[in-house]
């Protein structure tokens, strides 16, 4: 269908299933667009411009376009901004040309889409932009909507964030119900290293609990709800042994004083979570 691919996202499979859900393919009465079908000539062709009516970090716009593609293979698309472009309000951001009732169907679900990508990625360059000069990166969570992690994190990626781990496999991270059920940071650690996880990230919201972790072998210490003289204080204690994370409650106005306190990596869950969707439009003329 396209080129753009996102490594481990299906986009053929995605669109699909988007398209489906739509138009109710396999309930009684689906699989069909009764609104285009009964009022729009087979025959009718549309030009459409997607435009910002705000100030928006641009993504996702390689997706919308597999929508339309998927319903009128020969639709003409043309892209006008790169995606992570930053863009002022009333900026257009693709142009079509193609089958009326195509546009139509794929509408809701191209627009959805890149409302929200854009949305993720226009609050992750907030938040980085508060960063300041910095050396501390940006890092994303798990906190993603259920089947959407991979285009939420290209998003992250694309505002100018990292992503943090993938998912429950690709590193392991001890949080507080771990060390709960082992009986303390550094037996929860050096179980974790025992089975052979190469990376192991330890969570410590006390001072104390620094050595314990770092003597037992983790491989970066999440620092959860300090405050940046307590995150500096942490700092200081771990001296560039293994990475430093600052994590939880993390917000626009608190974020700078937290980069500034040493820590290599701060992780803001609302990035995903809590974006709000980007306001865009698409206006249709007949041709």
């Amino acid at each position: 269908m396209t080129a753009f691919t996102i490594p481990g996202f299906d986009l053929d499979a995605f669109v699909s299933a988007t398209l489906a859900e739509d138009l109710g393919h396999g309930l009684p009465g689906g699989g069909h667009d009764v609104t285009s079908k009964s009022v729009i000539p087979a025959d009718a062709r549309f030009a459409g411009v997607m435009d910002s009516r705000d100030a928006i970090t641009v993504c996702g716009l390689p997706i919308a376009a597999a929508f339309f593609r998927a319903l009128d293979p020969a639709m003409e698309i043309e892209i006008l901004v790169p995606e992570g472009a930053s863009v002022a309000p009333g900026s257009a951001l693709m142009r079509l040309k193609g089958s009326a009732r195509a546009m139509l169907t794929a509408e809701r679900s191209a627009l959805n889409t890149v409302q929200h990508l854009s949305g993720v990625a226009t609050l992750t360059r907030s938040y980085v932009d508060a960063m300041g000069e910095t050396a501390a990166k940006l890092l994303d969570t798990r906190k993603t909507i259920p089947g959407l992690r991979h285009l939420e994190k290209y998003a992250v990626r694309t505002g100018g964030g990292h992503n943090h781990r993938m998912g429950l496999w690709d590193a392991a991270m001890i949080k507080d119900n771990h060390v709960l059920v082992a009986g303390g940071v550094a037996e929860a650690v050096r179980r974790a290293l025992s089975a052979g996880v190469a990376d192991v990230i330890c969570e410590v919201d006390r001072i104390d609990q620094i050595e314990p972790a770092l003597q037992a072998g983790a491989t970066r210490l999440l620092l959860d709800n300090m405050g940046p003289a307590l995150l500096r204080e942490a700092v200081a204690l771990v001296a560039g042994r293994v990475p430093c994370e600052a994590s939880g409650g993390v917000r626009l106005d608190t974020i700078g004083a937290i980069a500034a306190s040493g820590v290599d990596y701060v992780s803001v869950g609302r990035l995903t979570q809590s974006a709000p969707a980007a306001d865009i439009g698409l206006d249709f003329t007949p041709v």
